[in-house]
């Protein structure tokens, strides 16, 4: 069965609720022609704030065209790894279904395999895997906290990726630095990769998320007593931040860095 793309996804929808595209227009506001060039698939995916006004209008499950649109932003490889192992993860959850429903003893495992054409021995494609594809989120600030915004994406889906090797999280991102608080051992446009997985030590360097205001920044971060912490610039020129570690909401170490030359 062909797989459809998202324009049509959105028609179909729309024509079993018996709507027609200038209802759609004035719902969403957006224009009639731009709303059919969507459908035809004449124009890339359109921003969030349409798709959520769709998902509302045609009753989609909330986020559901938001996703769609973003595996359709990706490279053309990285969408292609992500569909395999979406396939692949499906046939795993049949068979384990298979295995509970029939009460599969351990010694048929290796036949109800073999009915599902599963080899589970790696290929050599899979032992030399390049590494785990990377979203790159945003821009986060080697300075004083900014308002932060990773651009609405759910775990693992940006515009931009990058492969690393020995990243076995998958929930870790990547954003470039900007401005000079990190210098000299990170530059403005280096791309770090930080890993929610990885534990956070007195002096590491970490992507942190605040509240009240809601901020990020890149900093070393010290632990103080009575509950503070220290945000620390690796620039020695720079003052050290001090915050009440109830401000934070994501402290994230970094765990590769790409130097930009």
């Amino acid at each position: 069965m062909p797989v459809m793309s998202l324009g049509q996804i959105i028609r179909n929808k729309r024509e079993k609720l018996h709507l027609t595209l200038d209802e759609v227009a004035d719902f969403t506001g957006f224009s009639k022609p731009y709303l059919s060039t969507i459908e035809t698939g004449r124009v890339k995916p359109p921003g969030d704030k349409l798709l959520s006004r769709l998902e509302e209008c045609l009753e989609f499950d909330s986020g559901h065209l938001q996703l769609l649109a973003h595996i359709e932003r990706m490279p053309a490889d990285v969408r292609q790894d992500y569909e395999a192992i979406d396939a692949e993860n499906r046939q795993y959850k049949q068979i384990l279904k298979d295995i509970i429903s029939r009460k599969l003893k351990p010694g048929k495992l290796g036949e109800l395999l073999n009915q599902h054409d599963i080899d589970i021995k790696p290929t050599p494609a899979q032992k030399d895997k390049a590494g785990r594809v990377v979203p790159v989120i945003n821009k986060v600030p080697a300075g004083y906290p900014a308002e932060f915004d990773d651009m609405g994406y759910p775990v693992g889906f940006a515009d931009d990726y990058v492969r690393c090797p020995d990243i076995h999280d998958p929930n870790a991102f990547a954003v470039r630095v900007v401005g000079d608080s990190m210098q000299p051992k990170f530059s403005e446009g280096d791309v770090v990769i930080f890993s929610p997985a990885a534990d956070v030590q007195n002096g590491d360097d970490c992507f942190v998320r605040l509240t009240n205001p809601h901020e990020t920044t890149f900093k070393r971060v010290f632990f103080e007593p009575d509950k503070k912490v220290r945000l620390q610039p690796r620039n020695e020129m720079l003052p050290p931040i001090i915050i009440k570690g109830t401000r934070i909401n994501g402290l994230y170490r970094a765990v590769i860095h790409y130097q930009t030359l």
